[in-house]
């Protein structure tokens, strides 16, 4: 009896193996010689610009067949239009990667208009990491911290895309749960043309991922007097010297009610750029390229090159983003219409 077990048990291990292999080689032969086309939701020169660049730029190396990668940027929407073309206009073959804000997601929850997807029928193949919420404000407004900002009445103007972007979200958000009066400009492309809002005062505040802006607004972090741009209240835990003692949303958003519609908005923050594939796309190419993300996500060369960048990586992998969209489809009714009145700007 005990033999038939160990045999059993060998015959077992045997097939897994096997199927290993020849998934391996059938990918190699399907990817060999193709292009792998990502689609990033947002202009060129943000995070999501920016760290999908990174991961394409590596992951040929971890994807059997070694295909080369192309990065095309389909602004539009606070990234909507990407979204809703990656869920009906893309072809189901494993050749084209999708990114797109993780609030959108939200967005469906909340049954925003436009939402022409289903979150639960993507093949999430991962995320290069989490994110960290944080807003901040120019210099020339002469405020620097939360309790100046709180006391500005209606003095700031944030740059934002569209509901469903921290851009736009974590001001409403302020107003509703913590008593401020900010306003939200809406309609950038991308914290890009909003940087570029900032410096010509078009604008003078912004709410944005701090793993983001910490690398492509590092010049106006580290500039003086009325250029400098300056975090003033965050969400996370992290060391990094320039935000680990700032205010937390989570410390200073008053009543239990509020402190629950915060959090569930912030979930979404678990899994910040995440790469998708189009629903039906074969399984074997959806585990190919998971494979090749996580490889690419902890390659030695990759890493290197994101600290020199000073991108925050963490292997979210695409198991975790599906846990994750499904917790965020899963809010009460109760969080789901307050959380869709404050994102909508409307009064109460």
């Amino acid at each position: 009896m005990r033999s038939r077990i160990i045999i059993l048990r060998v015959s077992l291990v045997a097939l897994t193996v096997l199927t290993f292999v020849i998934r391996n080689v059938a990918a190699d032969e399907f990817y060999k010689g193709k292009t792998v086309r990502f689609i990033v939701g947002y202009a060129p020169g943000g995070g999501y610009d920016t760290y999908t660049r990174a991961v394409a730029r590596h992951i040929s190396r971890h994807i059997p067949g070694n295909p080369a990668t192309v990065v095309e940027n389909m602004d539009g929407a606070g990234s909507l239009l990407a979204a809703n073309y990656m869920f009906n206009k893309v072809n189901a073959d494993g050749l084209t990667v999708g990114n797109f804000n993780s609030g959108m997601v939200t967005q469906q929850a909340l049954g925003a208009k436009g939402i022409r997807f289903d979150a639960l029928r993507f093949g999430w193949v991962g995320s290069p990491g989490k994110g960290w919420p944080t807003c901040m404000v120019m210099g020339f407004t002469g405020l620097k911290t939360l309790d100046d900002v709180m006391k500005s009445g209606d003095k700031l103007r944030f740059g934002g895309t569209r509901a469903g972007a921290s851009s736009d979200d974590l001001p409403k958000l302020m107003n509703a749960l913590m008593g401020t009066n900010l306003r939200v400009i809406s309609g950038y492309k991308g914290t890009g043309p909003i940087r570029v809002a900032l410096q010509s005062r078009e604008i003078n505040a912004l709410c944005s991922g701090w793993e983001s802006m910490r690398v492509t607004a590092r010049s106006m972090l580290d500039a003086n007097g009325d250029d400098k741009l300056i975090p003033f209240v965050f969400h996370g835990r992290v060391e990094d010297p320039e935000v680990k003692d700032l205010p937390q949303y989570t410390k200073v958003i008053k009543g239990e009610e509020n402190l629950s519609a915060f959090k569930a908005w912030v979930n979404q923050y678990e899994f910040q750029r995440p790469l998708m594939v189009p629903p039906n796309t074969p399984k074997d190419k959806l585990l190919a390229l998971r494979a090749g993300l996580q490889k690419t996500l902890t390659d030695p060369e990759f890493l290197a090159e994101a600290r020199k960048s000073k991108l925050v990586i963490e292997n979210v992998t695409g198991e975790d983003v599906e846990r994750s969209v499904n917790e965020i489809l899963s809010l009460s009714p109760s969080v789901k219409k307050k959380l869709a009145v404050i994102l909508s700007g409307k009064k109460n």
